[in-house]
Parts: structure tokens; sequence; C-alpha cells
């Protein structure tokens, strides 16, 4: 992600300040607090993971149980590029404020578990995860690291030892509904807290973008920690434009 016009740090202390007095702060995260960490968004001109494929075409569930080996064609890279990327400082930031008691939990719309492996203990991930891949008919599962080996062995759809059925991945493809119960998780959640910070997101994206409105019509408050536009930003009590590493550290520099 290009750095954007630093944010004056009065918005960083304000967000502070914002964090200071919430007893029930939450954090919502989308595509772009994975950037810094080498994984391209969806959707920006030129770098975004759709802008030369299209996704009805990949990551579509009728694409999986169609054509398999051509859906895992897609996928088996994406797993590989997905593992091999590390949580970078935004991430570290949102755990530490967890760790700290300031917020009480991360929703996130990423399948690439870096919010986990950055040390946030409470994680809604409404999307899935790359965590681990299931058989459609025995439901076992298989966490990535074999799935990769089996990827590495054999061209084609990786399959149920068992079953010898193609795996699918645990995460949310084109086509399909979000788990009913990470999606009651966070609409809880949303419906509790007195400030909701959403990071990276566009907020455009439902049934994940009625959240924010959601802790708004609770009364709670709303801080944007992202570089382009969302149909939330005349409601946010805060918005920090800037990268997404600089905004979280200089937030985080302000609580000290």
């Amino acid at each position: 992600m290009t750095a954007g016009v630093s944010t004056p740090p009065r918005e960083a202390a304000r967000l502070a300040q914002l964090l200071r007095s919430s007893e029930r702060a939450v954090v919502l995260t989308g595509a772009g607090v994975s950037v810094p960490s080498g994984i391209p968004d969806f959707r920006s001109p030129g770098t975004g993971l759709w802008e030369n494929v299209d996704p009805m075409e990949v990551a579509h569930i009728d694409v999986f149980r169609r054509q398999p080996d051509r859906f895992w064609a897609f996928y088996g890279e994406r797993f590989a590029s997905l593992r091999d990327k590390q949580p970078n400082a935004a991430h570290e930031v949102l755990a530490e404020l967890e760790r700290r008691g300031l917020v009480r939990g991360v929703v996130t719309q990423n399948v690439d578990t870096l919010h986990r492996r950055a040390g946030s203990r409470r994680v809604i991930e409404v999307h899935g995860s790359i965590e681990q891949s299931v058989c459609p008919e025995c439901a076992c599962r298989v966490p990535v690291e074999r799935v990769l080996e089996l990827l590495a062995a054999a061209p084609g759809a990786p399959e149920c030892a068992a079953c010898i059925a193609p795996l699918k991945p645990d995460v949310v493809l084109f086509g399909e509904m979000l788990p009913e119960t990470a999606m009651a998780d966070a609409y809880a959640l949303a419906a509790e807290a007195d400030l909701m910070i959403c990071v990276g997101s566009s907020l455009e994206v439902h049934p994940v973008a009625s959240l924010p409105g959601v802790t708004l019509e609770s009364g709670g408050r709303l801080a944007i920690v992202t570089q382009g536009p969302t149909p939330y930003d005349d409601e946010a009590e805060v918005s920090l434009r800037g990268d997404v590493v600089a905004e979280l550290e200089a937030v985080l520099a302000a609580l000290d």
C-alpha cells in the first residue's frame, strides 16, 4: 500500500482518546490491513486480486463443485502465497490494544489468519480462514500444511484420504452464505460496542458492511482507519487516511 498524506497527530490522539473513554470497543478489518504484509487487496487498480481474474470463474462454489481441479489451480497458489506471509505492525498494534484491554475483539473479513498469528485472541473470521480444508462428504478437517503437501505431490484438487472427495477450503466462496455462528457473534459484538474501529475496509461488501450501522444504531461511535472513501465517512467521529501501519502506530504512541 502506498503511504498517503500523513494524518495530523491530533487525529491519532483523538482516536486514542476515544479508546481510553470506551468500555466496549471492537475492531472491524478488511483486506487493507494485510496489504503491508504483501497480500494484495481485491479491487485496487493494477494490483487487486480480481484485476486480471474473474472471481466467478475461479472462486465460485459452482466452479469448485463442477471443476475442482480448475478451482484448485487458482486456490492452491493463493493458499501457498498466504501461508508464507507474516503479520505486519498493524496486526500487532491491534493485538496490543486487545492485550491492554482497550478492544474486546476483532471481526475480520480476511482469511489469512494474520490477526491470530499476531497475538489477537478474540478473532471472528466471518469469511472463514485458510487454516483448514473440509471434506464435503465426511466433514473431516485437513490442516493447511497437509493440503499444501498434497498440492505439491500431485496436480489437481487435494482429496480426502477417506472419501477420495475433493477437499474444499474452509473459506466462504462466491455463491455461499456467511457462517451463521460467526455472523451472529459479529452482530452481537457490533450491537454491544460503544466504539467500532474500521481498519482497511471500504465498508461496501455486505452483510459485513452493515456492522458499523449496527453500532451506530445502538448509540456507539465509529472511527475509520483506511485510505479510501467509505459510505460511513460522514458519520465517523474520526477518520485516519494515511498508511494503515503508520496510523495505528501513531494511535498506539498517543496512548503511551
